[in-house]
């Protein structure tokens, strides 16, 4: 195998690592950690790749025309996920928290969608 080709196989395989793999194995953790600040990291993550495929989905046809698109998706990707930069949580807290208030769409006595008050999933170990 030359460089070249061992250089695309890596790149390939960055993506769905970074995007996909070492988001799912930190949710993960977060999820049985004590901690509500990794689980906000990583709920904030998901919101916003779940808004990125979407928007991928909806301009595909001008991202065809961006050879370099992948690579500034996995540098976004990267920063998002990076527990050094912790992207997700930054972008939720400064711009979809406020869009979300601003539009009456946040109440913080919600239950959660399965309809548990929030905080019984953490308390499990104390039923």
């Amino acid at each position: 195998m030359d460089r070249w080709t061992l250089l695309t196989y890596v790149h390939s395989l960055a993506g769905p690592v970074m995007m996909l793999l070492y988001p799912l194995y930190a949710s993960i953790i977060a999820i049985e950690s004590p901690s509500k600040v990794d689980d906000e990291q990583w709920l904030a993550y998901w919101i916003l790749y779940s808004f990125l495929t979407l928007l991928e989905m909806l301009i595909q046809p001008i991202l065809e025309r961006m050879p370099i698109w992948y690579d500034m998706k996995l540098a976004l990707v990267a920063w998002l996920v990076l527990p050094q930069f912790k992207g997700a949580a930054y972008i939720y807290d400064r711009f979809v928290r406020e869009k979300i208030k601003k539009y009456g769409g946040l109440d913080r006595r919600q239950s959660s969608p399965n309809g548990r008050a929030k905080g019984v999933l953490k308390n499990k170990k104390k039923l």
